[in-house]
């Protein structure tokens, strides 16, 4: 993440308008009352005018309001230090909206005194303004994008009482939240929300990876869009993913089935499709390097996929272990067919949500090996399932990585790389390396091939973006994903 050590940093980073510094800080203007993002398109503000947050919480709470043009709602997301940008990460990646501090005392198992003490050290909040900005942004989001009824409104971004949104949504922002419906923009019977990302991004790769991983039944690529079906606690639906109109945006159109976990399906979409990296950072590093460079050059922006839920990558990985991604491909459909639910789409070929880790985590060895598997695998497969279902392992952004690794590999037919790589996709980690893959270590070969440790030395210049590094290696020199290999799955 670029850094900015004061406030001439961020003014001379404002008036340029740079995209690398899109969510790092926001900008209050004491002559209009509002604050914005350092790329809003209005007349840059004067300087004497002009105070700087790193947080829209922050801002808000200096008395400052939303701007309508950039809104600051949608730009992407920076993973703050300390405990209190741990806690509201895994908000964001868990997409719960109507998270408490309860919730956040149980998170950190810490005690709501000492919780307090450092939201108010490390951001000068307490842990209830934060989360009222939370919601409040999230309510403005519905509001401005979708025809969602106000109280549909309300509960979605986590309020319990719509006369306490309407309360504090015109207090914090000077209007009531019908005065933003003008600008919403309706789908049909269906609800479409933009995602802003820090460009570039790669999305010819990014469709041609989840191309190669199509599971019958579950997704499905159409044109330059990805569609799948989508099941969050009861409910289901489906999703469907592509470029918006606008610039550095993707748009996500989903039923009215799940307006109720609209902030959940939004967190899943920013993880798939990693829209928080920072890709600029990331290519500067990584193109420095002589062997990355044609890489970097070729696919400005890559982004390493991500999970859509854990246990539906773990489970991806273990079913592929010896066998081709074709075969892995066919697999999951099996596991969906027999482990699913059925759902309505508007796609006829769309009729299976992913298996879940409770279904699975109950089910015996010889039901799981009927889809056509071995044994061990079976094992495998159930052992992670349990783990994943009783919460010994989440596999989510902001778990300790260490610790995870070390737990994953202790589970039967989990190894080191099977570790690192849910590490890097399931989790987010930025640095995992499965320095044992055998796709690696030839690319990395000169005149023999490298062991694992000489290949991890080899990378060592890479950190903290190794994952990138990695997945720009099995890619090698093709523009797009055409890679065939069994082992990236």
């Amino acid at each position: 993440m670029p850094l900015l050590s004061d406030d001439e940093s961020c003014y001379r980073a404002l008036r340029s308008r740079d995209a690398r510094f899109d969510g790092v800080f926001f900008t209050g203007v004491t002559s209009t009352g509002i604050y914005c993002r350092p790329v809003c398109p209005t007349r840059t503000p004067k300087a004497q005018n002009c105070r700087f947050f790193t947080a829209a919480s922050s801002a808000e709470q200096a008395g400052f309001r939303p701007c309508l043009r950039c809104r600051p709602e949608l730009a992407p997301k920076v993973l703050a230090q300390g405990l209190v940008g741990t806690l509201m990460h895994r908000l964001q990646v868990r997409g719960d909206m109507d998270a408490d501090v309860a919730d956040l005392v149980s998170m950190s198992g810490f005690s709501e005194r000492h919780l307090r003490r450092q939201f108010l050290l490390e951001c000068g909040l307490s842990p209830v303004a934060v989360l009222q900005t939370r919601r409040l942004l999230f309510a403005k989001q519905l509001l401005q994008d979708t025809s969602l009824p106000i109280t549909d409104v309300a509960y979605s971004a986590g309020f319990r009482s719509l006369r306490r949104f309407n309360a504090l949504f015109k207090e914090r922002y000077g209007l009531a939240p019908t005065a933003l419906r003008q600008n919403r923009t309706v789908v049909g019977d269906a609800i479409s929300l933009r995602l802003d990302y820090r460009p570039p991004l790669h999305w010819p790769s990014m469709l041609a990876y989840l191309r190669y991983r199509i599971t019958p039944g579950m997704d499905m690529i159409e044109g330059d869009e990805y569609i799948r079906t989508v099941r969050i606690g009861s409910h289901t639906g489906w999703l469907r993913l592509g470029l918006g109109d606008r610039a550095n945006t993707l748009v996500a159109t989903v039923p009215m089935s799940l307006a109720a976990v609209l902030g959940e399906v939004l967190a899943r979409v920013r993880m798939v499709c990693d829209l928080d990296a920072h890709p600029q950072e990331i290519d500067a590093v990584l193109g420095a390097d002589p062997l990355l460079r044609s890489y970097v050059e070729g696919r400005p922006g890559l982004r390493v996929p991500g999970a859509w839920s854990p246990f539906e990558l773990a489970s991806r990985t273990v079913l592929g272990q010896q066998v081709s991604v074709a075969g892995a491909n066919t697999l999951m459909g099996r596991l969906a067919l027999r482990f699913g639910e059925n759902v309505t789409t508007p796609w006829p070929e769309l009729a299976l949500t992913s298996a879940s880790a409770e279904a699975v985590a109950a089910a015996t060895v010889d039901d799981v090996a009927k889809i056509g598997m071995p044994g061990k695998r079976a094992e495998a497969l159930i052992g992670i399932a349990q783990a994943i279902a009783s919460g010994k392992i989440t596999l989510l952004p902001g778990d300790d990585v260490p610790s995870t690794i070390t737990n994953l590999k202790a589970l039967p037919g989990i190894g080191e790389w099977t570790a690192q790589y849910l590490a890097m996709r399931a989790m987010r980690h930025p640095d995992s390396f499965p320095a044992g893959d055998l796709g690696l270590r030839k690319a990395l070969a000169t005149d023999r091939m490298p062991s694992e440790r000489e290949t991890l030395a080899m990378v060592e210049a890479w950190r903290p973006w190794r994952s990138y590094a990695a997945l720009h290696l099995w890619l090698g020199k093709n523009p797009i994903y055409e890679y065939t290999a069994s082992h990236l799955l």
